[in-house]
C-alpha cells in the first residue's frame, strides 16, 4: 500500500500541505467499466469540495 497519496486538488477537504491526501479511504473509478487503459479514464470519487 502507498505510504503517501499525492493530490494537487487543493479545494478538496482531504487535501493537506505538501499535496498530500488525508482521506481514510481513497475511491477511484473508471469511466469505461472495470478496466481502464490509462489515467485519463479514471476519477477519484473521494473528492469533496471545501466549503
Amino acid at each position: 500500500m502507498a505510504k503517501d497519496v499525492k493530490c494537487e486538488v487543493n479545494n478538496c477537504m482531504f487535501w493537506s500541505e505538501g499535496n498530500k491526501c488525508h482521506a481514510d479511504i481513497i475511491y477511484v473509478v473508471s469511466h469505461t467499466g472495470k478496466q481502464a487503459a490509462d489515467e485519463k479514464e479514471t476519477d477519484c470519487s473521494t473528492f469533496q469540495p471545501t466549503i
